[in-house]
């Protein structure tokens, strides 16, 4: 079976707007789970924690 490129177009036209907002729902139930609050806070609040100061 040979693949010519008109198939594949229409593969990834049919199915990759399907697999894009697979990966978007699945990277916004990452964020939004609960468990993962105190990581984000904590990678949040670290940049802020140890680079606030001027350089003496």
């Amino acid at each position: 079976m040979e693949i010519d490129h008109q198939a594949l177009v229409v593969f990834a036209r049919s199915w990759g707007l399907f697999y894009l907002i697979a990966m978007a729902v699945g990277v916004l139930i990452y964020v939004f789970w609960p468990s993962n609050r105190k990581r984000f806070d904590r990678a949040g609040k670290s940049i802020l924690d140890h680079d606030d100061r001027p350089k003496e």
